[in-house]
């Protein structure tokens, strides 16, 4: 019997009962300050106004005519009574063959989730590779549910740190809020850009990502030398 409920696997030992314990008490307090993490990251000050508001370039995957293109404001992200956006930044380069791996995984999991999101928020994916060559890729990969931009004539990507001085496309996870009519950013995914300690990556995505929190669940965990493939 355990020390917590009353649930018996079948042909579990007392050793692994007691060592299972040990781990429910840890992954109580991590639920605790997941929490307590999320309540903090919603307490910060209001973040810096909106630079400017950037003009992108929005084509819809699902349209039957690919050429069609449409220009959208920032401003205009945002519909009506959802006051936060989220931005993720797709790694896609306007001179790569093919986009960043981990980005499409990213992508392929939010693709089915982001209908369940837009009920709350709002959501959108930004590369600075042309729209053209976004929405080909992602009708490869079946992203029908994926509001995709392209920021190839604005310079948001360098602005909130997408996109480095070299050119180099960068991961980025931004939030945006807008209040009293101004928008405002919110947060960054800035775990990104602190020291690497021993053994650790950055991880600063994982919140978006179940891929590697279902490895982490599992004996072989993450391991070190895997990672998605395009195919």
């Amino acid at each position: 019997m355990g020390k917590f409920h009353d649930h018996q696997f079948p042909g579990e030992s007392g050793q692994y009962r007691k060592a299972r314990d040990e781990l429910l008490i840890a992954e109580t307090n991590l639920r605790k300050q997941i929490e307590e993490v999320a309540e903090q990251r919603r307490n910060l000050p209001t973040g810096g106004k909106l630079k400017e508001d950037y003009r992108f370039e929005e084509g819809a995957v699902n349209l039957s005519d690919k050429n069609t293109v449409e220009q959208i404001r920032f401003s205009e992200l945002f519909q009506k009574d959802k006051h936060s956006l989220i931005i993720y930044s797709f790694m896609y380069g306007p001179d790569w063959e093919k986009p960043c791996p981990m980005c499409t995984s990213i992508l392929d999991s939010l693709n089915g989730t982001a209908p369940h999101l837009l009920e709350r928020v709002n959501f959108v994916v930004v590369a600075k590779a042309p729209i053209d060559m976004i929405r080909d890729w992602a009708r490869t990969r079946g992203w029908n549910n994926l509001r995709l931009l392209s920021s190839a004539n604005n310079t948001y990507n360098t602005d909130y740190f997408a996109e480095n001085s070299d050119d180099d496309q960068i991961p980025a996870l931004n939030v945006f809020r807008k209040i009293n009519g101004d928008i405002h950013h919110s947060w960054n995914a800035e775990l990104l850009y602190t020291p690497t300690e021993a053994n650790q990556n950055n991880r600063h995505v994982d919140l978006i990502w179940p891929l590697w929190n279902l490895f982490d669940l599992t004996y072989e965990g993450r391991g070190t030398d895997w990672y998605p493939k395009l195919s």
